[in-house]
């Protein structure tokens, strides 16, 4: 029992956040349906069909032949912009989308998957701030 608390609470003590008791922690499965959101997901799933009409379909591992090819970091930060200045969560989706695209096509010449922790350097908890 004393593993699961400490286990249970170290991103909470990592964050800042108060621990858990151990009769407050929310069973996985629990967890796995209420974190995620499918109307996001559905949103995302329509723009991308819209997407493949226009501007090719998804490649997975690489970039299909004669798809048009974007600088899709730039447009993320673009799409920021838009939503930072208009609330418009389309522009969520969009970023969504070319996140998901970037992952799955592999466009970066060093495209690897490293999960890291907070005490890591490319860390960014640290740098996380309440704005709203």
């Amino acid at each position: 029992m004393e593993s699961q608390f400490y286990m249970n609470n170290l991103w909470r003590w990592k964050c800042g956040l108060p621990e858990l008791g151990p009769k407050q922690f929310t069973p996985l499965q629990d967890m796995k349906e209420t974190e995620w959101s499918p109307e996001f997901e559905q949103a995302m799933r329509n723009r991308l069909v819209f997407g493949a009409f226009r501007y090719g379909k998804m490649g997975h591992g690489s970039i299909p032949p004669g798809k048009p090819q974007y600088d899709r970091v730039a447009s993320i930060r673009a799409r920021l912009e838009r939503f930072e200045r208009t609330g418009n969560a389309e522009w969520l989706v969009d970023i969504a989308n070319m996140a998901l695209l970037i992952y799955e096509e592999h466009v970066h010449p060093n495209f690897h998957f490293r999960a890291v922790d907070g005490d890591d350097e490319d860390s960014y908890h640290d740098k996380i701030v309440k704005k709203y």
